[in-house]
């Protein structure tokens, strides 16, 4: 038996803050910087003159979700959880091991089992050194004292707002609301160490309606960048606009694309601009640094220092994070480093690399692409026919080496004629190539956080651009 309908009063109505379950606290208090400094210095001194190096990693989190479906709340969770890490250095051999003990005994059964472990692991003739101690970069404070002291209490607040919008509209709402803090530090044994601590909101909403869907979400270390009563009625007025979606013919359309659709497809290209990609020959970009590989009004950079941005200022060793020029009108620039990616490639670090060892050496993490001056209202009025995709999901790779991807619309997929919302369409499965969407690109939007469900949060602008390829319809 599927979900009664909105209304047909199957469910007894009852306020979110009165099923919140009460037994759910919030854990002990995340390790600070002080405490953080005391924990590595603790194992450095404890391995002793065991090992040749040792580097310490702590990442701490308590941020509790609140989950609502069927304009009912169904669940809290508060955990809290820090986590140890440390890699080991012996002569050409290293060892990573992690541990959520973080007391005195834990961290001696950790560092005796990487110890002992350590002498079992292959050769490594490309292990480089620990990283020296170098000064952190400033990305301002991403720590917000409202996310941090946000309850389940006020989660349920913010959901029961949600869940008013759609009972008095006869539609349905599911989704998350979350908040809490993070932390992460990393140390080492040459004297390296660095802090981060920032905070984490976020909302996702859909709304259901009979044959219809809409659907909001926003991440973003601070409160005010999260408006929970604004993503609902987002989400609900794309239910209600899609309603009665009628099918268009499968074919290449004038595509414009909100910025969580652009987000969720161009982060198939981040490890393309990676270094390690590009030193084991598995990027789509390979060969074309200093070459025209997207359109003139293209440009990206990684900035984690962007006030749109989030997480830390120093990389997996430690590094401090520069900002790195991609791609600048079209034309690629440059790619991002760990510090065994640049001396392969002969060049610096950016500070990019990933926690060692890792086969993918290097990521982007803060991706920012410049936007245009267009609102959404000007891309569409200035389109006689074409398609309004809210969101893409379920997007795979089908040729990695062209960048082709598959995947649907989902969630608020509108027809445009004569410059206005036409009705919903039907969802269509799509096949486009990346690198032809971003040589395609006819309109920008102006540049803004956005969150979507195949990569971690960016700043991206929406995009209009020609020729998206639609291959099939579906049913709903």
């Amino acid at each position: 038996m599927g979900p009664a309908p909105a209304g047909s009063g199957m469910y007894k109505r009852v306020s979110p803050i009165r099923v919140l379950n009460r037994g759910a606290r919030r854990g002990l208090e995340l390790i600070n910087e002080n405490r953080a400094r005391n924990l590595i210095q603790s194992v450095i001194e404890y391995t002793g003159g065991r090992a040749d190096g040792v580097e310490v990693t702590i990442d701490g989190s308590d941020v509790a979700t609140s989950r609502f479906a069927n304009n009912e709340m169904t669940q809290n969770q508060a955990p809290s959880c820090d986590r140890l890490s440390i890699r080991l250095l012996s002569g050409r051999r290293q060892i990573r091991m992690s541990s959520d003990v973080i007391n005195r005994s834990g961290i001696r059964e950790l560092v005796d089992s990487a110890l002992a472990a350590v002498s079992f692991v292959a050769p490594d003739d490309e292990i480089e050194p620990l990283a020296e101690p170098e000064s952190s970069g400033d990305t301002g404070s991403r720590f917000d004292r409202k996310v941090s002291l946000m309850s389940a209490v006020d989660r349920a607040g913010a959901i029961e707002k949600i869940i008013d919008q759609a009972r008095g509209a006869d539609l349905n709402a599911s989704g998350v609301v979350a908040s809490g803090s993070l932390t992460h530090a990393i140390g080492n044994s040459r004297g390296l160490f660095a802090f981060h601590r920032e905070t984490h909101a976020e909302c996702s909403v859909t709304v259901t309606a009979e044959d219809s869907s809409g659907w909001a979400k926003m991440v973003s270390p601070h409160a005010d960048r999260v408006d929970t009563e604004a993503l609902g009625r987002t989400a609900l007025a794309k239910a209600s606009l899609s309603a009665r979606p009628r099918e268009i013919e499968p074919g290449s359309y004038t595509a414009i694309l909100e910025p969580a659709a652009v987000l969720d497809l161009l982060g198939f290209l981040l490890w393309d601009f990676a270094g390690t990609s590009h030193l084991d020959r598995r990027s789509c970009l390979l060969g074309q640094v200093g070459e025209k590989v997207f359109g003139e009004n293209v440009s990206i950079f990684d900035d984690v220092y962007h006030g749109e941005q989030s997480g830390a200022p120093f990389d997996g060793e430690g590094l401090r994070r520069m900002r790195v020029p991609i791609v600048e009108q079209g034309v690629l620039k440059g790619l991002v480093y760990g510090r065994k990616s640049a001396r392969r490639a002969g060049t610096s670090a950016t500070g990019h690399g990933l926690p060692v060892p890792s086969n993918m050496g290097d990521y982007p993490m803060n991706l920012v692409m410049e936007g245009g001056s267009h609102s959404l209202e000007e891309m569409i009025r200035s389109t006689d026919r074409g398609i309004l995709l809210s969101r893409v999901w379920y997007v795979r790779d089908v040729d990695p080496a062209r960048k082709i991807l598959t995947g649907m619309t989902r969630d608020g997929t509108f027809w445009v004629d004569n410059g206005e919302l036409a009705g919903g369409i039907k969802n269509l499965r799509f096949n486009v190539s990346l690198k032809e969407l971003l040589n395609n690109v006819i309109m920008l939007g102006t540049s803004a956080r956005a969150a979507g469900e195949e990569t971690f949060p960016a700043v991206v602008p929406a995009l209009k651009v020609d020729g998206f390829r639609f291959t099939e319809t579906t049913r709903f």
